[in-house]
């Protein structure tokens, strides 16, 4: 009989031998797994005319492994505060940007503090955030250099950094608060072949005058858009517009020539305001806390929402709304002044941003001027203007209370709400459309066979016989001479 050329036993030792061969080349082939992913450092940009910004964000355990300076999750801000001097030497001796020639910028490691970061998959992790800038020599261009950055890299090999910009005024690229504007430009990490961390080549983009200001042009449009209390305070100064004051309540309404010239005369001053404070304070480079203008801007909302309800300035409102203006153009302010631009850019930035800020706020104001006009026309008007003056002053308070540190939900709830600007748009189109239809039809009735053409009883006050309770009765009677603007 013939023996079998393999033994079972050899041939399992075999099969085994190959199971393991593959199983190691797999191994060998597949990334380097961890346990747990570590965070990866981060080096924003922000690119100015004659410098370079840089922020670093450094996870504190890598930073700590890599300079042997002591910093840990427990590290306060007083030990920092010892210890910053040592971070400060530590990174200028690892961050060197230089010209395409390999001329050395200068760098100034400047402030720098600790707090709490998350990145996909690590977690929560503490940080420490660190300003530079990075100036050419005469002659340099800040928007074409080598970066050549080690700080973490070198000793902790499995680190990256991702270099990106944030903020770049010549191509379009402005930095807001709470957007994610950064564009990547590049990694920084250890080649494992070498063991060497290789110079990131920075190469940005021309750019353009026309290019910022139109940015911030975009800017200016979105801000209205966002600042649900900038615009809620005009609203609601102009909800009133087409009233009557007698005494110390609205009573009947005035004509529409006249609700227009104090909606027009109330949206300019307002306009002139923070025109105004934005350029003083933009060009005067006035450091402005930002607390104080926004609890005055609540406080204004909540004045305009009394005023709503029961005036308190009536035939003033163009004045208060000129002098609260100056308030909400600090607040404008203070995006301008976090830009650190160049008195060319500023220029051209304040004249882009606030034109981008009165366009926005004309389109809003002339799709809410026809409901304007309709609704207090409507029999019941008085129970929604109430309404939404109650509202309006509900927000107000909550807001006020929320700036002056004591958080609470109804503050919360009217921020949740300002960010719908779409609903916005579609709520004011919806309403302007069927008002705008409703004061053309009321208009031409007006011109029927006899009527004088010069008037109409939508352009013009109905006479001393006009019925009190008819909803497109100027008032309920003549317009006085008290109705004129």
């Amino acid at each position: 009989m013939d023996r079998l050329p393999i033994s079972p036993s050899h041939a399992l030792r075999m099969m085994a031998g190959v199971a393991l061969a593959v199983a190691a080349a797999l191994l060998l082939a597949a990334p380097p797994a961890a346990a747990h992913p570590l965070p990866h450092s981060v080096l924003l940009l922000d690119v100015h005319e004659t410098s370079v910004a840089a922020e670093l964000e450094l996870p504190v355990s890598d930073f700590s492994r890599a300079s042997g300076i002591a910093l840990d999750d427990s590290t306060t801000a007083k030990q920092l505060s010892a210890r910053t001097a040592a971070i400060r030497r530590y990174l200028a001796a690892h961050l060197h940007p230089t010209t395409r020639g390999g001329e050395a910028w200068t760098v100034a490691v400047g402030a720098m503090a600790l707090g709490r970061a998350e990145q996909t998959s690590t977690g929560t992790y503490r940080e420490l955030t660190v300003r530079a800038t990075l100036t050419p020599p005469a002659g340099g261009d800040p928007r074409r250099f080598v970066l050549s950055y080690d700080a973490v890299v070198h000793q902790v090999v499995t680190h990256t950094v991702m270099v990106s910009v944030r903020q770049d005024w010549a191509t379009g690229r402005v930095a807001d608060e709470g957007q994610d504007t950064a564009t990547e430009v590049g990694v920084i990490r250890v080649d494992t072949r070498t063991m060497t961390v290789a110079p990131l080549s920075v190469d940005l983009e021309s750019g353009s005058a026309w290019s910022g200001t139109y940015a911030m042009f975009r800017l200016g449009a979105d801000h209205i858009l966002d600042g649900t209390d900038h615009l809620l305070f005009l609203l609601i100064l102009l909800l009133p517009a087409p009233l009557r004051a007698a005494g110390k309540r609205w009573r009947g309404t005035v004509n529409n020539r006249t609700a227009i010239r104090r909606i027009g005369r109330t949206t300019l001053a307002f306009t002139v305001g923070h025109s105004l404070a934005l350029a003083l304070s933009s060009f005067g480079r006035l450091d402005i806390p930002a607390q104080p203008v926004e609890v005055f801007i609540a406080f204004s909302i909540l004045v305009g929402a009394v005023h709503a309800m029961r005036p308190i300035f009536p035939g003033r409102e163009a004045l208060v709304a000129g002098v609260f203006g100056l308030g909400h153009g600090l607040a404008f302010s203070l995006t301008l002044a976090e830009m650190n631009l160049s008195t060319t850019q500023l220029a051209l930035s304040l004249a882009g941003f606030n034109l981008g800020i009165e366009g926005m706020q004309l389109v809003l104001v002339l799709l809410a001027l026809p409901s304007l006009i309709c609704l207090t026309r409507l029999r019941g008007h008085s129970a929604l203007r109430g309404g939404c003056a109650a509202l309006t002053a509900g927000a107000a308070l909550g807001w006020l209370l929320d700036r002056l540190g004591l958080p609470n939900p109804v503050a919360r709830a009217a921020d949740s709400a300002g960010s719908h600007t779409s609903q916005l748009l579609l709520v004011l189109v919806a309403t302007a459309l069927p008002a705008t239809l409703r004061l053309i039809t009321a208009h031409r009735r007006g011109r029927g066979p006899g009527a004088n053409p010069g008037t109409s009883p939508v352009l013009t006050a109905r006479s001393s016989t006009a019925r009190p309770d008819h909803p497109w009765s100027a008032g309920g009677g003549a317009a006085s001479a008290s109705d004129a603007p």
